[in-house]
């Protein structure tokens, strides 16, 4: 039977879109403070080392939009111009006596650092762009000697903060709505999946199942048996199929617990000798229906390759893990032929013991070789 392939995207992606608006922004950002250069330069005290700063914006803007479209250098590029931008606000000292500096905005503009909050916000969120935003406002208000009272009567660190918190909510808002989108998508997946698998399967095992419980109740005797065997199994394969098997008494979730000692010595028959501490050992209901069913696969197992072996089964509880073993003094197996089995496409083991304990969080292990018996040892998690 041919798989569907569940589609995939990188929720990481999905503030894409407002990465590559902050890219123009900062492209506006530098015409604009490359203007403002212009106007006021004369009045610098420096206007030579006023110029290679702001040639540094020009050039430091590139990089940025460069930065802001390539997802595998952003947070080295965001944490860069954090530091460039600050470098950028402090030089202003450099090239502006303070009288000038308390009435004129920093040398690269305040537009200008407001491109660094932008960066910081979509790469971490609010809280960071509420820190990179209040840290910008903390150094303007530095070099233009403004930290008093006053100031937040300007509107520079309003307008920061403003878009630090506004922009990193509306990527963390995107990264989630892709999330959930994955999730939908995987779930509407699945569902097509277990839609086709159940047409095939109605079409071929279930009609079987179906006449061989018919022909057995018709011949009678011992086939009669063979067919309500057949009638059970089509009613769970159906269930499976429908999604009601989760929804049985003692399914997974339900909080009910069963003791392990008990439902394996029933299921493993009398033949079998069953080792288990004298006191109940609690499990999950979930948990404890998987791991009789892979000790059950596991028993007919050894019936089925060592006839006529011993077959001992050993249970242990111990400090939140239990701990299961099945053993026969058979013959033995090489576990590579269990790897050649599962290439070839024959997945009895894997699925009803390997793939059983991982899907609780556990895990099977094969202990064999030629000559020596085989063993299973099953463990997992009992919180």
């Amino acid at each position: 039977m041919r798989s569907t392939a569940t589609p995939t995207t990188d929720p990481a992606g999905a503030d894409a879109p407002l990465w590559r608006a902050a890219a123009v922004f900062r492209l506006l950002t530098v015409i604009y403070a490359v203007g403002f250069h212009l106007v006021v330069h004369e009045q610098y005290d420096a206007t030579r080392w006023s110029h290679v700063l702001v040639a540094v914006v020009v050039l430091w803007s590139g990089v940025s939009v460069v930065a802001a479209v390539t997802p595998s250098v952003r947070p080295a590029a965001v944490v860069a111009d954090q530091v460039v931008t600050l470098g950028l606000i402090v030089s202003t000292v450099a090239v502006a006596g303070p009288d000038w500096r308390r009435d004129h905005q920093v040398l690269p503009t305040t537009i200008w650092v407001a491109g660094a909050v932008v960066g910081a916000a979509l790469l971490g969120g609010p809280r960071v762009g509420v820190a990179s935003a209040l840290t910008m406002t903390v150094a303007i208000a530095l070099v233009r000697g403004t930290v008093d009272a006053d100031l937040w009567r300007d509107s520079t660190g309003p307008i920061l903060v403003s878009v630090g918190l506004a922009l990193g909510l509306a990527a963390r808002i995107a990264r989630s709505a892709r999330a959930r989108l994955d999730e939908a998508i995987a779930l509407a997946a699945a569902t097509a999946e277990r839609e086709r698998l159940a047409r095939e399967v109605h079409d071929g095992v279930l009609q079987v199942l179906a006449l061989v419980n018919r022909r057995g109740r018709e011949l009678g005797g011992p086939a009669a048996e063979l067919g309500t065997l057949a009638a059970e199994q089509e009613r769970a394969l159906r269930d499976l199929l429908s999604g009601n098997a989760s929804r049985v008494p003692g399914a997974l979730g339900d909080g009910s617990r069963v003791d392990l000692t008990t439902d394996v010595r029933a299921a493993v028959g009398p033949t079998v000798t069953v080792a288990a501490p004298s006191d109940p050992v609690s499990v999950a209901a979930d948990v404890g229906r998987e791991v009789v069913a892979a000790v059950v696969a596991a028993v007919d197992n050894a019936h089925r390759h060592a006839p006529g072996a011993a077959i001992y089964v050993s249970i242990e509880d111990d400090a939140g893990t239990v701990v299961v073993g099945v053993r026969d003094d058979g013959p033995g197996v090489d576990p590579a032929r269990l790897v050649a089995a599962r290439a070839e496409g024959r997945l009895g083991v894997a699925a009803s013991i390997v793939g059983r304990l991982e899907s609780l969080g556990g895990r099977a292990e094969l202990i064999a070789a030629p000559g020596e018996g085989t063993e299973w040892e099953l463990t997992v998690p009992n919180p």
